[in-house]
């Protein structure tokens, strides 16, 4: 039975390195190419930005992939350091990040104007579910690639869909984006409601997909691999906590927020597809970071970086068998 084959991709800035590693790897080892593989891709926050840099059509040829993994993986080495950038006067004026956004705006800007053009939503080369928050609305809003083909007011240019999935609060500031009809959005990270866009990448696909006997498909219909960008449990003690005012609380609140989202998303996957003949159609990636990797977004040191490809090197080393089955599937 052919099975309906779905990519989601969790948000944690420049830790995308670690799952666009895995797809470098899984692209060599498996003979496959990730825009051709896969039905439909989900991403969050920096999940968002490789889900749009594997559907970008190419500039010759729309109906092929505009970069290879290993080149979308290059986006981070070769534009971290513009996107997390920090100067001196900026610090200042922002008083190191406490009354507006730790980095301008500037640097993410053009870093996806380059890399994505003027590339509508509607043009990507399969369904997507990109997550962002409206904090004018209150409510999640889906960049969905099928829908914005049916309708131009789901349709915007996937620079802003990047800029808006990856507009961490405290990190950036919100995105003002507007579809093909000129409406406008205030938009913020897809993180902090949910970092993990498996479920909705699961729910997307029993709401708008058949299965091959043309009934809507269901769990047993599908194949998910989720990826995330590594973890770090951070413990923060009563001692430390009891006497912690707003400015304190501001990074543990969305630390906590973002990564108890992920963990519920993965529990209940892992219960739905235990209901079905096999199990293993559902698989997760990720792991607990080691010592010599920063867990922090924006740590765009060389060094840092290549930990983080030597971590998801690793990651995919440690997972091929199971992963030469999940593709076998």
């Amino acid at each position: 039975m052919s099975l309906l084959k779905v990519l989601s991709i969790d948000g944690g800035g420049i830790r995308g390195i670690v799952p666009g590693t895995i797809m470098v790897e899984a692209e060599r080892e498996f003979g496959i190419k990730v825009a051709d593989y896969f039905d439909l891709i989900a991403g969050t926050s920096t999940g968002g930005i490789l889900t749009c840099a594997y559907l970008c059509p190419s500039d010759t040829d729309a109906t092929k992939p505009k970069f290879t993994a290993e080149e979308v993986v290059g986006l981070y080495f070769n534009k971290g350091k513009q996107i997390f950038d920090d100067p001196f006067m900026h610090k200042l004026r922002s008083i190191w990040g406490i009354i507006s956004a730790k980095f301008p705006e500037r640097g993410i800007d053009e870093a996806l104007k380059e890399y994505f053009g003027e590339v509508w939503l509607s043009q990507l080369l399969k369904p997507t579910v990109i997550t962002s928050y409206d904090i004018t609305n209150r409510n999640g809003h889906f960049f969905a690639q099928h829908d914005a083909k049916e309708k131009e007011a789901y349709d915007f240019l996937i620079r802003e869909v990047s800029r808006a999935t990856s507009a961490a609060p405290t990190y950036f500031n919100c995105a003002h984006v507007k579809n093909k009809l000129g409406d406008s959005f205030t938009l913020v990270d897809g993180g902090v409601f949910v970092n993990n866009p498996a479920m909705c990448a699961y729910a997307e696909i029993r709401d708008g997909f058949k299965n091959v006997d043309g009934a809507p498909a269901a769990a047993k219909d599908m194949k998910i691999l989720s990826m995330g960008t590594g973890f770090t449990k951070k413990h923060y003690l009563y001692r430390q906590a009891r006497k912690w005012g707003m400015a304190q609380w501001v990074r543990p609140v969305i630390d906590i927020m973002m990564s108890g989202s992920v963990e519920v998303d993965d529990f209940y996957l892992k219960r739905i597809f235990e209901t079905t003949e096999n199990p293993a159609q559902y698989m997760r990636i990720n792991s607990k970071m080691p010592g010599d990797v920063d867990p922090e977004m924006d740590n765009v040191t060389p060094a840092n970086m290549a930990a983080l490809k030597k971590l998801g090197e690793k990651l995919f080393q440690d997972n091929k068998e199971a992963l030469a089955k999940w593709f076998e599937l």
